[in-house]
């Protein structure tokens, strides 16, 4: 891909961090700007900007990702104590890295989204 992401350039290795888990499907890392004890990011290893560029076919990828979230809040310690799951789309919702990605919070109290 042409544009600099620095999600593909971490699944490229071309800058260094801990992968906390990996498939053919997505990477999970901890985020460097944490909003709770626990704070992961779920990123496919395919680039896609938005929900707005997906396919049927990027079906079983949103799957998997979803999947990894499960079997990393299990694996955090949170999952009976609870954890959120957000996508952000675009500048007004916060997205700050434009390649398709899942937050995983938890570690404590959240306040309620309504």
């Amino acid at each position: 891909m042409s544009v600099e992401c620095v999600f593909c350039n971490i699944k490229n290795k071309q800058i260094p961090s801990d992968i906390l888990f990996e498939d053919d499907y997505c990477f999970v890392i901890n985020d460097i700007n944490p909003v709770a004890p626990v704070h992961l990011l779920v990123v496919p290893n395919n680039h896609f900007t938005y929900l707005d560029n997906l396919t049927d076919d990027f079906a079983p990828v949103i799957f998997k990702m979803f999947e990894a979230a499960k079997n990393m809040a299990f694996y955090k310690g949170v999952s009976e104590s609870g954890y959120r799951l957000v996508i952000n789309q675009k500048s007004d919702a916060g997205q700050e890295v434009p390649h398709l990605h899942l937050h995983l919070t938890a570690g404590t109290k959240l306040k309620s989204l309504g």
